[in-house]
């Protein structure tokens, strides 16, 4: 099931997410349609609040498959910062430059419930970055720069 991406300012999308504590047949469910709806989407990432859910799950588009990534966080940033363009399902026709680490190793549970540890650099690491962001209500804009995020902020909230 192709499932309803929610917008800004949505108050899903402030909140901090729960654990998953059990790898339940609700939760592959949700894993199911939120690969479902990145492939409709056609984008790179999604994260379960970004559908209304307020669990810490995302969904990373890689070169070859659509991969779940259930509880995840950084363990290691890298110094060096790259910046790139991102954009956010949440924020349609939104594009800003973010700055990120280059370099991250993440560990999360797979859809099966097994450890993961993973090194990425570049383009995933920023992905995999704005969504354990979501997980954390933590809202691209807001890595701007304080006097950009305030602009765009207020540029929002006039919408």
């Amino acid at each position: 099931m192709i499932l309803e991406i929610k917008k800004y300012p949505d108050p899903v999308l402030k909140k901090r997410t729960e654990k998953v504590i059990e790898i339940t047949p609700e939760i592959k469910e949700l894993i199911f349609n939120m690969k479902e709806t990145l492939k409709q989407r056609g984008g790179v990432g999604l994260a379960a609040p970004q559908v209304g859910v307020s669990k810490k799950i995302i969904i990373i588009r890689t070169k070859n498959k659509l991969m779940a990534f259930i509880n995840p966080n950084i363990i290691k940033k890298g110094l060096k910062k790259i910046c790139e363009t991102e954009g956010c399902f949440s924020f349609p026709d939104l594009w800003l430059e973010i700055k990120r680490a280059e370099t991250i190793r993440a560990r999360a549970l797979n859809e099966e419930g097994k450890e993961i540890i993973i090194d990425i650099r570049g383009f995933l690491s920023m992905v995999l970055q704005h969504e354990i962001d979501h997980l954390d209500g933590i809202l691209f804009f807001e890595r701007l720069p304080f006097l950009q995020k305030l602009k765009i902020k207020k540029e929002l909230d006039k919408k």
